[in-house]
């Protein structure tokens, strides 16, 4: 699809391309995590999952220099700059996607890489750490618990506010770089290091996250550091501009860290292959909207200010706040209940629905 967008000779098909580009490639982060979370326990996902978001963290950091390298391919066989930037990386994502096919396994029952007792270790782990929560057919009664479960679309609100962070960045970091007096290219060269840091202190909390066993507090660590950003840049007239790149430092920190805590929260509390693939897909979806959000309220008149744009950024994290606050407590109320035995009645299902239940199993406990 990205290739073809290099070389259509029409609206229409530029239009096409990205569409396609947009279908085919929905299903790889939640799908990415769905995978992921089918070898670790609970308490070991967050760590891992970091590591692999902070490739398209590190990604960002060059992807501004390495366009700007292709555009002056302009003339190149005939084609503008902009057109072998979505042909080179359209053939590099070919090219990986043929070397990693041979590469990604599928699920631990078949996973080359591990022995017999290996597989039967790892899937006898993640078995119990979920305390045997399953759901494995899916009937109408588990379509039900997936769709009407108010988890996934907390999870999908939550999400939200954090995409629209990660898409929103792009629109304005490069106006506060040039602030500074420098080129463009400059600019691209001084952003690195902002998601280099990014990086470290994101797998930094992920691994913390993980040792403590919580996710609640480092989510809304992550939001408050943000939202320092977002109150410096909406108080930025008369402020030095070397303050107002801090807060890009701030805001971008900040909202690494708690963009793939948010996925994991989520993941670590719903039971069962259906409902953990699902739930991702939901959220992930849903929340993208926040891209939409993103590129419509960052007004290029109102650069570099950007009133309107930093204004609702810091109130979507404060929505994103609001609803991983309502998760953390929905989960402590909903685990005194369990312990109290109030959806002890459930053992009274038919066997083969308590052993589809997922999360909704009276064994199930909820982490936070």
């Amino acid at each position: 699809m990205s290739i073809g967008m290099g070389v259509t000779g029409s609206y229409a098909g530029l239009v096409v391309c990205r569409v396609g580009l947009g279908l085919f490639e929905a299903g790889f982060l939640p799908g990415s995590l769905y995978l992921i979370s089918m070898y670790y326990k609970r308490h070991e996902l967050q760590r891992r999952f970091s590591i692999f978001y902070c490739t398209a963290i590190l990604s960002g950091s060059f992807s501004g220099l390495f366009a700007y390298a292709l555009a002056n391919m302009a003339g190149v066989g005939g084609y503008n700059g902009w057109r072998w930037i979505f042909i080179i990386e359209g053939l590099g994502t070919v090219v990986l996607a043929a070397i990693t096919k041979f590469l990604i396994q599928d699920w631990p029952e078949t996973a080359s890489f591990l022995t017999l007792e290996e597989r039967a270790l790892a899937i006898r782990r993640v078995h119990e750490d979920m305390a045997g929560a399953a759901m494995d057919n899916l009937d109408m009664k588990s379509r039900r618990r997936i769709f009407l479960d108010w988890k996934i679309w907390i999870g999908a609100m939550i999400y939200l506010g954090c995409a629209n962070n990660g898409y929103g960045v792009a629109f304005f970091t490069p106006t506060i770089l040039e602030q500074l007096g420098w080129t463009s290219i400059q600019a691209q060269v001084y952003s690195i290091p902002i998601y280099a840091a990014s990086a470290v202190v994101t797998v930094a909390t992920a691994f913390l996250s993980d040792r403590l066993r919580h996710r609640y507090l480092f989510c809304m660590i992550g939001i408050c550091v943000n939202s320092a950003g977002y109150i410096i840049l909406l108080a930025q007239n008369g402020l030095p501009v070397v303050v107002r790149y801090i807060a890009v430092y701030l805001i971008i920190i900040g909202g690494y860290v708690s963009q793939p805590l948010t996925l994991v929260w989520l993941n670590n509390n719903l039971g069962g292959h259906h409902k953990k693939g699902i739930g991702a897909a939901l959220q992930i979806g849903l929340g993208n909207l926040g891209g939409v959000i993103a590129s419509n309220i960052y007004i290029s008149s109102q650069a570099p200010t950007f009133p309107v744009g930093f204004g609702t950024s810091l109130a979507l994290e404060w929505l994103t706040a609001v609803g991983c606050t309502v998760f953390f407590l929905g989960l402590i109320l909903e685990n005194r209940k369990r312990e109290r035995g109030e959806r002890d009645h459930r053992y009274n299902l038919p066997k083969a629905e308590q052993d589809n239940l997922g999360d909704d199993h009276p064994r199930f406990r909820f982490v936070y």
